[in-house]
């Protein structure tokens, strides 16, 4: 009889001590998935291509699972993004983010570009983008990001083909291409 119950209370243990770790396990195969991002936005935050990519270190966790949800249902478009974006499932997309977004935000190389003097239409986004343009919700943060990169995007909204955010659209189709080109360098001097 006491064989009886220590048989039945291992296999109990057993099975609760793999249910506590099946989640451990999950996040530790999706981090394995995400090595292959660091290819690209580097393996310390910094984007082996800052021009065309942007920092996703410390980056806001619902602002990365949009982009990623958006590239994987083709909202928004960029083949590698895309097809990267497909190899996690719909349940991984907001850890996949959380991931990224728990690391620490790269510390800026060199020196910053100079900012002018002043830049147009710069409170219509920091009532999103928040001051220092430093993000939060709903708004990602665009300070460090590259000046390259921030006026591919702000022209991207601007022509319609990038859509993912329609607020974004109409707003940058309202500014002139030099209202863009300085609110872009100013950003990105921040």
């Amino acid at each position: 009889m006491v064989n009886k119950h220590v048989s039945s209370i291992l296999g109990a243990l057993v099975i609760a001590a793999a249910a506590a770790a099946a989640p451990a396990l999950a996040q530790y195969a999706l981090e394995g998935k995400l090595q292959i991002c660091g290819s690209c936005h580097g393996q310390t935050g910094q984007p082996m291509d800052p021009k065309t990519m942007p920092i996703i270190w410390g980056q806001f966790e619902n602002f990365l699972t949009k982009q990623l949800h958006d590239y994987r249902a083709g909202d928004r478009v960029n083949p590698i993004m895309s097809s990267m974006a497909k190899t996690l499932s719909q349940e991984e997309l907001r850890p996949a983010a959380h991931y990224f977004a728990s690391k620490m935000w790269p510390a800026r190389t060199g020196a910053a570009p100079a900012a002018p003097a002043t830049a147009p239409n710069v409170a219509q986004c920091v009532a999103c983008h928040q001051q220092g343009f430093v993000g939060g919700a709903p708004a990602p943060r665009l300070a460090g990001q590259t000046y390259e990169y921030l006026i591919k995007q702000m022209n991207a909204f601007a022509d319609g083909s990038r859509t993912n955010n329609m607020d974004m659209v109409k707003i940058m189709q309202e500014m002139s291409p030099a209202d863009r080109d300085t609110i872009a360098h100013y950003i990105s001097s921040l």
